[in-house]
């Protein structure tokens, strides 16, 4: 007689991703049970249509676990989620800096209180519709955070903040898909509601039109006073409608004529200044880290690695070094390194460390 396989907690936030991680447990045995949380609701236009996690995709997450015969929860997390994320959202903009929220989320709402949960529910894994894999190094017995097989869909870089204890505790049962469109047709052949669902938002808060920025304005129209648009030098070129509506690299709405196009080098919010320069001004050698964390858990002075300052670049070889002023060394110089943004170095497959980019 077999033994019975663990019970496993599936974050389940609406869409075809989780949904199909759930189905595949339930196929495989285990003793599934769904939990949606419910994080924002808030909607411009449709609320049925607004980012995951929103009443709309707790109904298609309900839908779904009833179609699998599993068990479903919803829990508030709203809370959580405006101080965690929201909050810190808005304040980073005003601070000049460019947030990733999802990064947020994942530290401080998924992977902190879902885990919580997973214990309440008695479960001994907790699964998520991550593209990622989950191994343990035979040598030292560390649990490494590796990409997903198809490199196309990886989410490994919103990932880096996991810690061992963390990841002991992980599953990410989409890992070794080879794309997203073989995801869509199991959910296709299971009958599920959800195999046609668009994906969501990359901003799930942010559900109005004119995006993230008609947001901030309305939540601190204090981070939109009118300043000074500057050159490298210090020569004030034009004016701008406030520093949160620009990010570094940025070229669009800077409205200054020259005879080179202008390209946004630096935000200066003490100052209410932004600073513009050609494109060859936005490459960079090195960028200094803020948080640098150890997926091992034992950080080392220096190694060799291959480090990504955004979500869809390709990695970049580099230096990574640690210490009290961390930093990575870029072997040829990177374009528009820009603060807030995560910076996640990898060895081959297996992501090292991660931290974000101060200014």
């Amino acid at each position: 007689m077999s033994a019975k396989k663990p019970a496993v907690l599936v974050a389940m936030s609406g869409g075809v991703d989780s949904s199909v991680a759930a189905a595949l447990l339930a196929q495989r045995g285990y003793d599934v049970i769904g939990v949606t949380m419910q994080i924002w609701q808030e909607s411009q236009t449709d609320p049925r249509h607004a980012g995951c996690c929103s009443l709309g995709a707790v109904e298609d997450a309900r839908r779904v676990a009833r179609a699998l015969g599993i068990p479903h929860y919803v829990v508030n997390m709203k809370e959580e989620f405006k101080a965690s994320v929201i909050d810190a959202f808005v304040a980073d903009y005003a601070r000049g800096l460019t947030p990733n929220p999802c990064v947020s989320c994942n530290r401080h709402v998924k992977f902190e209180h879902l885990l919580e949960k997973m214990h309440e529910f008695g479960c001994e894994r907790l699964a998520t519709g991550h593209y990622a894999r989950i191994r343990v190094d035979r040598t030292t017995g560390d649990y490494r955070l590796m990409a997903a097989r198809g490199e196309a869909k990886d989410q490994s870089y919103v990932l880096y903040m996991l810690g061992q204890e963390q990841l002991r505790h992980l599953w990410f049962p989409l890992g070794e898909m080879p794309d997203k469109s073989a995801t869509r047709r199991i959910a296709a052949e299971l009958g599920l509601s959800v195999a046609d669902k668009p994906d969501s938002q990359e901003i799930c808060f942010v559900s109005e039109a004119g995006g993230y920025r008609n947001f901030l304005r309305r939540v601190q129209p204090g981070a939109f006073a009118n300043g000074q648009i500057i050159d490298r030098e210090g020569r004030t070129i034009g004016q701008h409608g406030g520093v949160a509506d620009f990010t570094v690299g940025q070229r669009k709405g800077i409205r200054v004529s020259d005879e080179h196009p202008l390209y946004v080098l630096e935000l200066r919010p003490e100052e209410n200044t932004v600073v513009v320069g050609r494109d060859a001004d936005l490459m960079q050698h090195e960028a200094r880290l803020e948080g640098l964390h150890w997926t091992s858990g034992r950080p080392v002075a220096r190694c060799r690695v291959s480090v990504k300052i955004r979500y869809n670049m390709a990695a970049q070889t580099a230096t990574l070094i640690g210490g009290d002023a961390p930093r990575v060394v870029f072997d040829e110089p990177v374009r528009a390194v820009t603060p807030g943004q995560i910076a996640v170095a990898y060895r081959g497959r297996t992501v090292v460390a991660g931290g974000t980019i101060a200014r």
